[in-house]
């Protein structure tokens, strides 16, 4: 039976919102203030003052404008071209979950699925969505929250430790949407150091899968480091294309040191009309439920395999990158980084890949050089540099 204390720790974690998803959905535990109150940096300056070390990313924020027209026609064929798979991704996903939890979750004790704000928010909902199909031959007791994750400062443990004290006996699934190089893996891995010993109170919750077993999910893991994945490959995840507009609305989060709480957001309101959250979440859960294959049960991997990481290293070493950090690998990566920072090439494996049209309709507008590069970026489809704004270090 659930204790009183912990009904009244879930039940104050109603209090946080659900961006623009349905409060069934996911709860998102993070401070939301008025973007009013947000410097609104320029992508150049805000360049500058990250690389020079004056600022850290996670301090400010390029405000959001609403996506153009030509860049919702893209999503939307993203949309009509990545359906199925997206669903039978999340369908293989759900099921694996459901063969590996099923004996150790309850509606007392239901797995938990902690999303990384903001890509893992889509992918997160979908599968809180399918676990709980009762319809589904892998529905499955689950709870769904986002939380935030900044690199080089880690997993909000504000946020961490509320649901752990709400679900003190509930395994915890950390759910991305795809890997780049595996920092985030590498930052939730440091994050979770601290649980480490079996002694530990909490360590059940975090490493069910085994001691050292850091549980991350991704609809796509081509760095090869997450412990579940639907595949390997870089390719076009429609809800990449987009930033709040398909992630509830929600910006990328502010860091907050922990004695202050939880890290913030802004709830970009004034892109209401634009909003393609729900309807993602409906589009691909609509298909999930009409598709006629038998799920599988999809592999699981002990510890990261790093598969991409020479690849990494001769970028850099080919472009005179220090700073490792000016390398975002992966279609979606690129492509948010063209819309969030300041790019000076943008590599491809293939000239004329369909799921790069987006990105290269970007670049044509702001006059970025593309490097067609073939097998040697593989498997990777895409990666944008970032430009040198001051003495990288």
């Amino acid at each position: 039976m659930t204790l009183p204390n912990i009904q009244t720790k879930r039940a104050a974690l109603k209090n946080y919102g659900s961006g623009s998803y349905l409060a069934s959905d996911v709860t998102v535990l993070l401070d939301m203030v008025d973007k009013d109150a947000v410097a609104d940096v320029p992508v150049s300056q805000k360049e500058a003052l990250i690389q020079s070390g004056q600022r850290h990313y996670s301090d400010m924020l390029t405000l959001e404008q609403a996506p153009t027209a030509k860049h919702e026609q893209l999503y939307i064929q993203a949309l009509e071209q990545g359906s199925t798979r997206t669903a039978t991704d999340i369908a293989h996903l759900s099921h694996t979950l459901h063969q590996v939890f099923q004996q150790n979750v309850s509606d007392e004790h239901p797995l938990v699925l902690v999303s990384l704000v903001r890509a893992g928010l889509p992918i997160g909902v979908l599968l809180q969505r399918a676990l709980s199909d009762t319809d589904s031959s892998y529905h499955l007791p689950s709870v769904h929250y986002g939380i935030s994750i900044i690199r080089d400062r880690g997993l909000d443990p504000v946020a961490l430790q509320m649901l752990l004290e709400a679900y003190p006996n509930s395994p915890v699934i950390f759910v991305d949407g795809w890997t780049g190089k595996g920092a985030i893996y590498q930052e939730l891995a440091r994050s979770l150091e601290t649980f480490s010993d079996s002694t530990h109170v909490n360590f059940a919750n975090i490493f069910h899968q085994g001691a050292n077993v850091i549980p991350l999910l991704t609809l796509a893991d081509p760095a090869g480091v997450a412990w579940l994945a639907a595949s390997e490959e870089d390719w076009l995840i429609p809800s990449g294309l987009l930033n709040s507009t398909v992630s509830g609305l929600i910006s990328r989060s502010l860091y907050t040191e922990p004695s202050s709480g939880l890290h913030r957001s802004v709830f970009y309101d004034d892109l209401i009309e634009v909003d393609h959250s729900l309807a993602f979440i409906e589009r691909i859960d609509a298909v999930r439920r009409a598709l006629a294959t038998t799920p599988a049960r999809l592999p699981t991997y002990q510890q990261p395999r790093y598969q991409t990481a020479a690849l990494i290293e001769t970028l850099a070493a080919d472009y005179h990158i220090v700073n490792r950090n000016r390398i975002k690998p992966t279609i979606a990566e690129a492509t948010r980084a063209i819309l969030r920072r300041d790019p000076e090439r943008i590599l491809l494996a293939t000239a004329e890949h369909p799921d790069t049209i987006l990105l290269r309709h970007l670049c044509a507008q702001r006059n970025i050089t593309i490097s067609v590069l073939g097998d040697k970026i593989l498997p990777y489809q895409a990666i944008t540099l970032i430009k040198q704004r001051s003495q990288d270090t």
